[in-house]
């Protein structure tokens, strides 16, 4: 079971209003989708690249106004411009889902054992299995070192090379926590760096999360509204950084930033949970042009109704 994450915000600060137009871009199993599509009512796009995550949504929201593609959200993006399409609402939400981490045959997890794949497109060529085996010592600690942040990149790639072949989860997962053996017991796996760092090389998670990050708002209505939740520092980093860019106090931001800061998950969400704990949640909302002529020819008020938080 996937247990939408931050539900209670989302709902919060996308405020859906019957009518509303709806994209998802990591719809994975509907939990957030089908508590937006109750309060509007009106069509919708769910896209995800999970094979497994498209069936479920093609049968549970069999209602011809929603539309399912079987994309990754960078793709779909840009077909979507492409077509003209606008949306009064675009959620997406980061990572991966309970779903990924729970079936073994996966590899997503250290507390699953597994093959060494961790494709949320199952289609795809490449798996971790290729990356732990096949790249050399210097890039495998370049991608630890920086999609991991792990401060022992370089000693964590020379055992997986010294131990090679891997293919499974336990089996990596036991490489790495005997190089990175500490002083003290870590709060974490020690591999969990080095799975998050693979898992973002084999699904190219972060260049097109920065290349998709513009499109969305340009996605969005007037007065639309983008929300983003990300479970990294990584990814939340090029989110505050395209929202800074896009928006500020400057005559040409196309947004306005709802979340001063990122809104993350209250304890009693946490202990039900857990997958919350690391998650942050962006907000966003397109700035009406027309609105905003009239207000620059109005600069000397002090309030300005259109760029408040939609309600």
């Amino acid at each position: 079971m996937h247990v939408p994450v931050l539900l209670e915000a989302v709902l919060h600060y996308l405020s859906p209003r019957a009518g509303e137009t709806y994209l998802d871009l990591t719809a994975g199993y509907g939990g957030h989708a089908q508590a937006i599509l109750e309060r509007t009512g009106a069509s919708a796009m769910l896209v995800d690249r999970d094979q497994n995550a498209v069936d479920h949504l093609s049968e549970h929201f069999s209602n011809q106004l929603v539309k399912i593609k079987h994309q990754d959200f960078l793709a779909a993006s840009r077909e979507l411009i492409s077509g003209g399409q606008r949306f009064d609402i675009i959620l997406a939400d980061l990572g991966v889902s309970s779903p990924h981490l729970n079936t073994a045959s996966r590899g997503f997890s250290i507390q699953n054992d597994g093959p060494l794949d961790m494709r949320m497109d199952q289609s795809q060529a490449l798996t971790a299995d290729e990356v732990v085996n096949t790249f050399d010592q210097s890039e495998l600690a370049d991608i630890i070192r920086r999609y991991g942040e792990e401060p022992r990149a370089h000693k964590i790639a020379q055992a997986i090379v010294d131990h090679r072949p891997l293919h499974t989860t336990n089996d990596l997962a036991a490489v790495v926590a005997r190089a990175s053996r500490a002083a003290k017991p870590a709060r974490i796996h020690p591999a969990t760096r080095v799975f998050q760092a693979l898992r973002i090389v084999v699904n190219d998670e972060l260049q097109q999360l920065e290349a998709a990050l513009p499109l969305w708002i340009e996605l969005l209505e007037p007065d639309g509204r983008l929300a983003v939740i990300s479970f990294h520092s990584l990814e939340d980093r090029l989110v505050k950084q395209a929202f800074y860019e896009a928006g500020g106090q400057k005559y040409d931001a196309t947004i306005r930033v709802l979340t001063k800061n990122p809104v993350t998950a209250a304890a009693p969400e946490i202990v039900f949970n857990p997958r919350a704990r690391s998650a942050k949640l962006r907000v966003a909302v397109k700035i009406n042009i027309k609105q905003k002529g009239y207000l620059h020819a109005n600069s000397g008020k002090k309030h300005f109704p259109c760029l408040q938080s939609p309600r």
